[in-house]
């Protein structure tokens, strides 16, 4: 039952281009991310206002493309000007920087590994001078540590340090603002603009929320905290211009009343998956139109859940977006080829492109449930859980996710569309190609650890072949105690267990460089790149 997925506006291209000498070392690292091409989309709906709002938008989020770079590594230009190789150049615009994202080694002569902090903080700063400096604006996600002028430590807030970009985002939604023909929209891009200028973001992403009826979006700020390794609280700057797919928004919009039930369904403790989003919330499909910042860096999201202030989640619930578009590429050209390479001919059978879609529409789902705040007055879990909070809400969702397809379908809810089995190949799959993100991220660390606990679980075999025989039940009893094993260290954290289980099942084994290798040999990009056409 192999079922692909076509989006007509996409197309992979060679991961080479005709200007990249294949006598480059870095050659094969490029053509780990083929380049996917984001055609114009069909705007015969949208107004010339809303075309003229798409491209301020545009506008908007290379500014914000530029932040990040200054933010996250430092000088763009003098990284790129001081490399002569083109295709190693390309790297450090995939990368965002000369570190390889995957492993965090850099890749450019005269720089060192990339440090736990990247660019958040003074690359001499010890834990024992940050723990000592009393200032609380030190624990915002939106300042920058800095060096002051006799050498202490100081706080600078992100919207002193980016200001003459952010005044330029300011322009260009105030400029969208005032020709947009919604109410809503005009009303969310004045206040997300005075909350760049204020880093205060409440009342913008009540706003967000609020904009239900528009066909466009933009997704601005910092967001992610994911690219600080040294303590998990630094937010990074990205955009996402999106165009709203009504039908499949429709389709979706059904599930919104039932997270309730969907708590209920997760295993474990009831005092572990207490929270409840406001009833505000909602879920999107939309086609990604352009990336910048964060989101263009590495490995591409492919669904959002937003906003992360848990005070807004509570208040008014969170807006789950799948990236249509992007969700269809990585499974016909990465997903899809990975399964058919690694999995047995029975269980490859069941690689299904519309249960990947549902593992995702769950997966983000899963980020709004079990717990924000501790049960034992630890503060948020965020806080108490600190580097490894990343990762731990990275398991949670991935395995959660999954685990509340295959409760779709013991409920007959979506058994029509696709199997529990199609699931659990498809995110077994998927898990594969995801693990070659590396122990560099989060994200490469939780898809590691959930292989290693399935493997632990005796849910897969890996035969003589290289290839996987899956034990559906076994695997869906792993993934049940996985996800209840997460709430419960969420819910209490325990941040002590939490560093011993990463560093236990973070660690690659033999069997995933294995995998890693025959991929790299059946040449099947580990992710996607874009080129954006106006």
């Amino acid at each position: 039952m192999k079922k692909f997925s076509i989006f007509a506006a996409l197309t992979v291209l060679a991961a080479v281009s005709c200007n990249e000498s294949p006598k480059s070392p870095f050659t094969r690292s490029v053509a780990d991310y083929a380049v996917v091409t984001i055609e114009t989309p069909d705007l015969s709906g949208i107004t010339d206002n809303g075309k003229e709002v798409l491209n301020l938008y545009r506008f908007a989020a290379d500014e914000v493309d530029a932040i990040y770079w200054q933010q996250y590594f430092g000088d763009k230009q003098a990284l790129l000007d001081g490399i002569t190789d083109p295709v190693q150049k390309t790297f450090a615009e995939i990368n965002y920087g000369p570190w390889d994202r995957a492993t965090g080694k850099s890749f450019v002569e005269g720089y060192a590994d990339r440090l736990p902090g990247a660019g958040f903080y003074p690359a001499d700063m010890t834990m024992e001078e940050f723990d000592a400096w009393n200032n609380p604006d030190k624990n915002s996600p939106y300042t920058l540590v800095r060096r002051a002028a006799d050498g202490s430590l100081e706080a600078v807030w992100y919207h002193d340090a980016y200001k003459e970009r952010i005044d330029k985002i300011g322009n260009y939604m105030k400029a969208a603002a005032d020709i947009t023909i919604k109410p809503s929209v005009a009303a969310y891009l004045l206040k997300k603009a005075e909350a760049l200028k204020t880093d205060s973001y409440y009342e913008s992403s009540i706003a967000w929320l609020d904009m239900d009826d528009s066909k466009m979006d933009l997704v601005i700020g910092p967001n992610e905290v994911t690219d600080d390794q040294l303590l998990g609280i630094k937010r990074s700057y990205e955009a996402y211009v999106l165009l709203k797919k009504e039908g499949r928004t429709n389709e979706l919009m059904q599930y919104v009343s039932r997270i309730g039930e969907f708590q209920e369904d997760l295993p474990g403790d009831p005092a572990y998956k207490t929270f409840q989003p406001g009833t505000g919330s909602n879920i999107f499909s939309c086609d990604a139109l352009y990336y910048a910042g964060k989101a263009n860096a590495g490995v591409k999201v492919i669904a959002l859940n937003l906003p992360f202030d848990s005070d807004v989640q509570r208040d008014r619930g969170t807006r789950t977006i799948l990236l249509e578009n992007i969700i269809n590429a990585k499974y016909n050209h990465i997903v899809n080829p990975c399964g058919e390479i690694l999995l047995e001919s029975n269980d490859a059978d069941h690689l299904n492109a519309d249960a990947f879609f549902w593992n995702i529409v769950f997966r983000e789902v899963a980020h709004g449930l079990g717990v924000k705040e501790t049960v034992n007055g630890k503060g948020s879990v965020e806080e108490a859980l600190g580097t490894s909070a990343a990762t731990f809400e990275e398991v949670k969702a991935n395995a959660a996710g999954t685990l509340l397809v295959c409760r779709l379908q013991d409920h007959f809810d979506i058994h029509h569309i696709f199997t529990k089995e199609d699931a659990l190949a498809t995110f077994f799959a998927s898990l594969l190609r995801s693990e070659r993100f590396g122990e560099g991220s989060a994200l490469g660390r939780a898809n590691i650890m959930i292989y290693n606990y399935l493997a632990q679980a005796g849910a897969f075999q890996r035969k003589a072949s290289g290839q996987y025989a899956l034990d559906f039940k076994k695997m869906e009893s792993a993934l049940s105690e996985l996800t209840a094993l997460v709430l419960k260290t969420q819910a209490t954290g325990d941040s002590e267990f939490a560093g011993q289980f990463e560093a236990q099942y973070s660690k690659r084994s033999t069997d995933y460089d294995a995998d890693c290798l025959k991929l790299g040999l059946e040449k099947i990009p580990a992710d996607i790149r874009f080129e954006f056409k106006r």
